[in-house]
C-alpha cells in the first residue's frame, strides 16, 4: 500500500512518525441501523487487519483534533477522551464505538483511524443517523372561512423536526388535484380560487423511519352561492310556471337554493317587497287580489351574491267567473249594503250599474277609464262606486229592494252583464203585549208573529181574551 505521512495528533493520538495507508477496507455500520433518539448505538467495525496498537475515533468529516472523540491503547485498554467527547461514548477493545442514549446531534460522519505495529494507519468511514421521536405538528391557515373562486388558501405544516410531510383531507390521503399546490418540501399547501369541494378537515403528518405524528384537524369552510334558486310547491319545482288555484284555497311556496351559508330570503309580490324573511310564503285564502307574480330573492351575506326565482299565481277559470254578493246578505232598512263583485275583469275599461234593466234611464252610475265615476239618471245620491266594480248603497229604504244589474266592458271590447236581487227587511216592530211583525219589502208581504192577541188593519195589537 502507498503510505503518506500522518499529521501530528493530540496527546494520546498517533505521532507524526505514523504513516497513513490508502485503500483500507475498514467499514463501519451502526447497530441498530435506524436508531431513535435515546437508543444505545454501537458503531461496529469490520475489516480490521493485523496486530493493532491503538484506535482514534472522530465525529466529523476530517481527521481534525476538533472532531476527536477518544483515543484507545489496545495493550492497556486506556481510553483518552477528546474535544468531541460528549460523555456518552466508549471504545471497545475490538475498535467499535458505543454511544449511550444517542441524541439527534450525534448524527453525522464518523471516522476510525487505526495504528499497527509497523506504525501504519488505516481509516474507515461510517455514517450515523439518529431519528427523532417526532412531536405533534400543527396546521396553520391564513383563513378557515373562504369565498369560492375568490379567495386563496394557504396551509402550513409546522413542525420543529426535519421530517417527511404528508397531508390528509377528511381522513384520507390528500387528492392529487390538491397535492399539486404543495411546496417542494411538502410543508406548505396553496390553493388559488378555492372550490367548495375542497371544504373539509385538513391534517398534516410528519414521519421518519422510527416515528410518525399527525396533527389535529383544521376545518375549512368555503362559502358559495346562492345558486339554482327555485320555488317549490309540494316538493315540485314550479319556477317560471303558472300556478292556478281555486277561489278561497291555500298555497305554500318554498324557496330553495344551493348556498353556504343558508341565504337570507326576501319575497316580493308584483315587484313589491313583502314583510317575510322566511324560506316559505303562505297564501291562506286565494282571491283575485292575490293573483300576480311572486318572487323569491336569496341573498348570501358572505359571498354578497344573490339569486331569484318567480312564479305566477292565478285563480282557476271557474274561480274568476264574476259574481255579486250583497254584504250584509240580509240588510235591514236604514243599513248600508255593498254589492260586492268577485272575479271582476282585470283588463276592465268601464262599468255601469243599473236599477233594473240595463237602459239609460235606469243607470245609477258609471266608472270611466280614468277611475272616476259619474252619476246616472237613476242616482239617488246614496250610491257610491268602487274600482273593483262593487256598489255601495247607503241608508237603505224599502224602495231600494229589487233587481240591480252590472255591465262591464274590457279593453278588448268584451261585454258582460250580471244581475242580483236585493232584499231589504224592515226591522221588527214590537206591538202591545209582545206582538212583533216584519215587512219584507221585496215581496210586499206582512209577516205577523203572534205571542198574544190580534192585530187590526192599522197594525195595532189587541190582547186576546
Amino acid at each position: 500500500a502507498v503510505v503518506k505521512p500522518a499529521s501530528s495528533g493530540p496527546s494520546g493520538s498517533f505521532s507524526s512518525a505514523a504513516f497513513l495507508s490508502v485503500g483500507a477496507e475498514i467499514s463501519i455500520t451502526p447497530e441498530p441501523a435506524q436508531p431513535a433518539e435515546g437508543d444505545n448505538v454501537t458503531l461496529a467495525v469490520h475489516g480490521l487487519l493485523g496486530e493493532l496498537l491503538a484506535y482514534n475515533w472522530y465525529a466529523g468529516p476530517t481527521l481534525s483534533l476538533t472532531y476527536l472523540v477518544a483515543s484507545y491503547i489496545v495493550s492497556t485498554g486506556d481510553e483518552t477522551p477528546g474535544p468531541a467527547h460528549t460523555g456518552r461514548e466508549a471504545v471497545r477493545p475490538d475498535g467499535s464505538l458505543d454511544i449511550q442514549g444517542v441524541l439527534p446531534r450525534h448524527s453525522g460522519t464518523y471516522i476510525l483511524q487505526t495504528l499497527n505495529r509497523q506504525l501504519q494507519t488505516e481509516v474507515g468511514y461510517g455514517h450515523l443517523q439518529v431519528y427523532e421521536i417526532l412531536a405533534q405538528p400543527v396546521v396553520m391557515a391564513n383563513n378557515t372561512a373562504l369565498v369560492e373562486r375568490r379567495d386563496t388558501l394557504r396551509l402550513m405544516c409546522s413542525s420543529p423536526s426535519p421530517a417527511e410531510v404528508r397531508w390528509f383531507f377528511n381522513g384520507e390521503t390528500l387528492p392529487i388535484a390538491i397535492r399539486l399546490g404543495q411546496s417542494p418540501d411538502g410543508r406548505v399547501l396553496t390553493r388559488h380560487g378555492i372550490r367548495r369541494e375542497e371544504a373539509g378537515a385538513y391534517q398534516c403528518e410528519v414521519w421518519n423511519p422510527v416515528s410518525v405524528s399527525r396533527s389535529e384537524p383544521i376545518n375549512l369552510t368555503v362559502y358559495f352561492g346562492p345558486e339554482r334558486v327555485a320555488i317549490l310547491q309540494d316538493s315540485t319545482a314550479r319556477t317560471g310556471c303558472t300556478i292556478k288555484l281555486d277561489f278561497n284555497t291555500s298555497l305554500t311556496l318554498w324557496c330553495v337554493s344551493q348556498s353556504c351559508p343558508e341565504p337570507e330570503y326576501v319575497w316580493a309580490f308584483n315587484g313589491r317587497a313583502l314583510k317575510n324573511g322566511r324560506d316559505h310564503l303562505n297564501i291562506s285564502s286565494m282571491t283575485a287580489a292575490q293573483e300576480g307574480t311572486y318572487t323569491c330573492i336569496a341573498k348570501n351575506p358572505k359571498t354578497l351574491l344573490s339569486g331569484s326565482a318567480s312564479v305566477v299565481v292565478k285563480l282557476t277559470a271557474a274561480a274568476v267567473a264574476m259574481t255579486i254578493v250583497p254584504v250584509p246578505t240580509k240588510p235591514m232598512e236604514g243599513q248600508d249594503v255593498t254589492l260586492t263583485v268577485q272575479g271582476y275583469p282585470k283588463d276592465l275599461l268601464v262599468y255601469a250599474w243599473y236599477r233594473g234593466p240595463a237602459s239609460e234611464p235606469n243607470r245609477l252610475l258609471s266608472q270611466l277609464p280614468s277611475g272616476n265615476w259619474i252619476a246616472g239618471p237613476a242616482h239617488t245620491g246614496r250610491e257610491v262606486g268602487f274600482a273593483n266594480c262593487s256598489l255601495l248603497v247607503q241608508k237603505l229604504n224599502l224602495t231600494d229592494a229589487g233587481r240591480y244589474m252590472l255591465k262591464t266592458v274590457t279593453l278588448q271590447g268584451k261585454t258582460e252583464t250580471l244581475e242580483v236581487e236585493l232584499q231589504v227587511a224592515r226591522e221588527c216592530i214590537r206591538g202591545a203585549e209582545g206582538v212583533s211583525f216584519q215587512i219584507e219589502a221585496s215581496k210586499r208581504r206582512l209577516c205577523l208573529l203572534h205571542r198574544l192577541g190580534n192585530i187590526d188593519r192599522g197594525g195595532y195589537a189587541y190582547p186576546s181574551h
